[in-house]
């Protein structure tokens, strides 16, 4: 049986960093830049550092790897998934993005995961599909969950499904702006008993068909919009030493938690480890789970 979640973590420490203009239209969560790169740079490797810190104190094995200038989002690893059976590349909207899939890290991840699928051709016909940005998976029960956007696109998210034998859940978003949101995995995180979901995010007309998806495997935590904005459903269940399971977010999250949101978690997770990551979250739109690559 598949597991849901991984004691081993891919990093990319970021080379470069700022608000990338190229995202902008379609990833709400971004600021505008206010100030000097090498300054933003510099406090987005400090927290980078810091998280990755954190995950290894807590007994969570963990790969980094070095990005490069010019590809602001590459911390980001929204290129590529891992499985048991080998790994898939997928094909990015925006042309910064697709500059990320570095050919010494798909070396790198090829010595290990033999190439199950090359989704990346797909982007030529304007069908897109991030990675688990894009895909939430439900791994032990072969759910994908896929918030349709720009970067998500429904055939794709269909295609996925027939080539790795999943079933998939694909429906509507809306951000605070009325915009989709522009990955999945700012909605929803599962877990391998419990999941978090901001509902009111999924379309009126999808919300109860996911939720009773969802819901015959995993125990919800219903998630607000306010807690979605401050990237509470951006979060991993990841293993430890002797197997524990925990869960990953930013602080910013960990704050947003109610007392019986962190006592629902306590359930099924030994502890919640979090770090600050107010630069990366604010220029980059993204939190804990976006610089998260699983290796299975």
């Amino acid at each position: 049986m598949n597991q849901q979640s991984t004691r081993h973590i891919m990093l990319i420490e970021p080379g470069e960093f700022y608000a990338n203009p190229e995202t902008m239209e379609t990833n709400v969560y971004q600021v505008n830049e206010q100030e000097a790169r090498e300054v933003t740079l510099g406090r987005a490797l400090s927290e980078f550092r810091g998280f990755r810190d954190t995950l290894v104190e807590n007994g969570v094995i963990v790969t980094v790897c070095k990005g490069h200038k010019g590809r602001p989002d590459q911390l980001f690893p929204n290129w590529v998934s891992t499985h048991e059976e080998g790994m898939i590349l997928y094909p990015m909207l925006n042309q910064t993005r697709r500059q990320e899939r570095a050919p010494e890290m798909i070396d790198l991840l090829g010595r290990t995961y033999q190439l199950l699928h090359d989704m990346r051709p797909r982007e030529n016909e304007g069908g897109f599909l991030e990675a688990t940005g894009s895909l939430c998976l439900d791994r032990v029960n072969r759910v994908a969950y896929a918030g349709l956007s720009r970067r998500t696109t429904a055939e794709t998210v269909r295609e996925w499904g027939r080539l790795m034998d999943y079933d998939v859940e694909i429906f509507e978003t809306s951000s605070h702006r009325g915009l989709p949101v522009y990955h999945t995995d700012l909605v929803v995180f599962i877990g391998s008993k419990v999941a978090g979901v901001c509902a009111s995010c999924i379309a009126e007309g999808d919300r109860t068909r996911v939720l009773d998806r969802l819901g015959r495997t995993h125990d919800i935590v219903e998630l607000s919009a306010e807690q979605q904005k401050a990237f509470c459903g951006n979060s991993l269940e990841v293993r430890g030493e002797d197997d524990e399971k925990m869960l990953v977010m930013s602080g910013q999250a960990f704050s947003a938690l109610t007392d019986e949101q962190k006592f629902t978690y306590g359930k099924y997770f030994t502890r919640i480890l979090h770090a600050p990551l107010p630069t990366i979250e604010a220029y980059g739109g993204g939190s804990a789970r976006c610089l998260m690559l699983e290796l299975f």
